[in-house]
Formats: C-alpha cells, sequence, structure tokens
C-alpha cells in the first residue's frame, strides 16, 4: 500500500515535505512519530484523527511512536493561540503523562512510546543554546505563520522556543530511534518543517532521509470546529464521557459529515464506504452510516466491550426498560441523562422540576394529569407524595421517565 494514494483518497494529505522520502522510508520500515501534548489529564475525539492517522501508518509499514511532550508540555505550543498559556505544574504536567501513555497504549497497543522529558530534562540552557539555538536564525523563526501571529499579541521567549525544542525531538528520534518521518495537524507544518530543516542542518541536505507530513484539522461541514458539545468535550476517557455517550456523539452526526468521518476515522475500505454510502442513500431514515460510524469508532476507542455496553444502554433508552438493566449499566445510564440529588422527604412534583423534567411546577402538573409521568415504571398522580414512599431502583435510584424516550434521574441522599 502506498501511503500517499491511500491518505490521497481518503482526503488527509494537506502538506508534504518530500514525498520520495517519505515512500522511502514507507519501504524501508522506518519509524514516524506524531506528538501529544499532555495539557490535561484525557485526550479528545479532536485527537482522534491523529491517532487513526498514526495507527494507519502502522498497517502501511512504518513502525509508528506516540512521543508524550512531558518536556514540552511544561511551556505548551503557542502555535495558532491567541493567547499565552498558563503553565502547569510538574505535578500536573506528570499526572497528564502517564494518563494519555495508559489510555493510549488501550487505544493503540502496537505503538512504541516515548516521552520527551526523557532528553529535555537533562538538557542545560548552554546545552540549548550550542547545540540548537545555533542552527535557528531571528529571521527564520519570525517566518514562521505560527510564531508571527503571535507577535502582536505578545508571545514569549518561552512559548517563541517551542518549535526548536520540538525540532530537537525529531532530531533526537532521527538519530536515536531510526525514526524519519513526523506528523501531525495542518497547524504543526511550522514545527514539522523546523525539525526537518534542524536535521538537514545536522547531516545535510541531500543526506537527510527526513520527512514531514500534515493532514487537514477535523471541521465540520460548516467549518464549525469539530468534537465540541453544549455538555464541552467529548473526552476520549470513559469516566469524562462514557461509551454510551460516545457513541451517541457519533450516532447524532449529520449526514454530510458521515462519508468524511468514515474516510478519516475508519479502517473500512474505499468499497465498503461506497457500499454504505448507497444503502445509506436507499434508506437514510436507518442511519446506516451514522450506525456504522458509531460502532467502528466507539470499537477502536472503547474496544469490543465498551461498543456492546454503548449499544446495549442505547436499546434500553429506545425501547424504555432501563430499569431493567444491571446495576452497573443502569449507574451508566443515569450518568447519562439529566440527575440531580434530592432527600428522600422531597415531593414528586419537586422532583419533577429539580430533574429539568418540566421547566415549572404549573408544566409538571399537565403532565401528572396527561399521565406522562413514570417514577421507576408506575405512573405517577399524586403531585404531593413524598420521593420516600416511591419504591428504588438498587435502593438509591429513581428513573423519571416522560411520554416514550425522555429520562430523568434522581439519586437519594
Amino acid at each position: 500500500m502506498n501511503i500517499i494514494n491511500e491518505l490521497n483518497w481518503r482526503g488527509l494529505v494537506k502538506q508534504i515535505t518530500n514525498e520520495e522520502k517519505l515512500l522511502q522510508a514507507q519501504q524501508a520500515n522506518k519509524a514516524v512519530y506524531c506528538g501529544f501534548d499532555p495539557t490535561a489529564a484525557s485526550l479528545h475525539v479532536g485527537h482522534l484523527m491523529m491517532i487513526v492517522t498514526l495507527q494507519r501508518f502502522g498497517k502501511a509499514g512504518f513502525n509508528p511512536i506516540a512521543l508524550i511532550g512531558g518536556g514540552t508540555g511544561m511551556i505548551g505550543d503557542p502555535s495558532f493561540k491567541s493567547d499565552e498559556r498558563v503553565l502547569q505544574t510538574n505535578e500536573q504536567v506528570l499526572a497528564n503523562v502517564q494518563a494519555i501513555e495508559k489510555q493510549l497504549r488501550a487505544i493503540i497497543p502496537n505503538v512504541q512510546f516515548a516521552n520527551n522529558a526523557d532528553w529535555l530534562n537533562n538538557m542545560t540552557l548552554i546545552d540549548f543554546l550550542r547545540d540548537v539555538g545555533k542552527d535557528f536564525t531571528l529571521s527564520y523563526l519570525l517566518a514562521k505563520e505560527s510564531i508571527a501571529t503571535r507577535i502582536q499579541t505578545g508571545l514569549s521567549i518561552t512559548e517563541f522556543s517551542y518549535t526548536m525544542l520540538q525540532a530537537y525531538d525529531f532530531w533526537h528520534l532521527y538519530s536515536n530511534m531510526d525514526c524519519k518521518v513526523q506528523i501531525g495537524g495542518s497547524d504543526q507544518w511550522g514545527n514539522i518543517t523546523s525539525g526537518t530543516d534542524y536535521i538537514n542542518s545536522k547531516v545535510g541536505r541531500d543526506n537527510s532521509q527526513a520527512a514531514g507530513f500534515t493532514i487537514p484539522l477535523l471541521v465540520k461541514s460548516d467549518g464549525k470546529k469539530f468534537g465540541k458539545t453544549e455538555s464541552g468535550a467529548v473526552w476520549l476517557d470513559s469516566t469524562k464521557t462514557s461509551e454510551y455517550e460516545f457513541y451517541q456523539f457519533w450516532l447524532n452526526q449529520d449526514d454530510a459529515d458521515c462519508e468524511r468521518m468514515m474516510k478519516y476515522l475508519t479502517f473500512l475500505s474505499e468499497a465498503e464506504i461506497s457500499k454504505l454510502q448507497a444503502e445509506h442513500q436507499q434508506a437514510p431514515t436507518q442511519r446506516i452510516m451514522q450506525k456504522q460510524l458509531a460502532a467502528e469508532i466507539t470499537r477502536f476507542v472503547h474496544q469490543q466491550a465498551g461498543l456492546d455496553k454503548a449499544i446495549k444502554l442505547t436499546e434500553a433508552f429506545f425501547q424504555g426498560n432501563i430499569a431493567n438493566l444491571d446495576k452497573a449499566l443502569l449507574k451508566d445510564a443515569l450518568a447519562a441523562i439529566p440527575s440531580t440529588n434530592l432527600a428522600s422527604d422531597a415531593t414528586i412534583i419537586e422532583a419533577i422540576v429539580a430533574s429539568q423534567c418540566a421547566s415549572s411546577k404549573r408544566e409538571a402538573r399537565e403532565f401528572i394529569a396527561a399521565k406522562a409521568i413514570t417514577f421507576n415504571d408506575a405512573i405517577v398522580e399524586d403531585e404531593n407524595a413524598k420521593l420516600s414512599s416511591i419504591p428504588l431502583l438498587e435502593n438509591q435510584y429513581i428513573l423519571i421517565k416522560r411520554g416514550k424516550r425522555k429520562y430523568f434521574g434522581i439519586k437519594i441522599v
């Protein structure tokens, strides 16, 4: 498989420093790396583009390396950020590094891992200025778009130096791990070319085997940023975004985005995607593309067990039998719906409003009169009854259902 051809039909080629060197690295089974900044204790769906692409390079014959920025994370990449980053403590960065590495090992276990703190933390300021800074001119750095866009709003020497540190990372991996290719999102082009240029200065342009490659940033068809919901980012950590919520996020994608997401984020072939698209067009209400997209990506991130859990919860919500779930799945279900804590002496009508099932007591009374509200599958009629009179699920929970499939949760405290 020619990696460039494979990525071209998927729409994943943005920029390549040297196609010939990239293909030579593929033929020689050289290493390729992608960096991940430990800015939080979990990666989010915006990172999936690079995680999947790194895995794709591995399937094409490269040796993939996931580089965790334990060193550069102490600074933060300024690329196309409007403001200076708030520096994290050593303890925060270390905790994030450990969490992200554990997360990535579960998703892409066949990938090697490296942490640039292992070499950057051992470098003195004098070492950096002599061995790295000497090879960069001020005019070269100021010409970088990622730097130039920040000059007017303010850029510290700390963040100004970031691109040189990333260049040194590439050189270190090039020299010590036979890594000849760096990949990243299109916002990383300036940092990646700093690396290839730095390696060229070390070994000579004609002798250098280094190549850089970028993919487009993940945006929706309307141009809006991808991966944000009303409740915030969609995380890859199931304790932050449950498997059910993750699955639902993909299940709710617009038709206009599905084909692109299939190409970008799954390992399905061109023929398989075309077949799914044709089937979807025949019966769009069945949401065939969305279901396959959600299944493929949820399985990739949360493995088959996570997908099975998400599908069970989806079916339970759809069929209205959440109360019959086992304890673990019931807890996941309640975490995925609007929920609140209440004391057992609260009234039915207070619970309906507090849980967001109704916007006011007047509306709650209308729902009760229409027999549209159930508490743990029993129709409620007395608005003044106490929650203590309701038989609890697992001795703790009340599941409110409005209509056929609107759910709200109460935890008795």
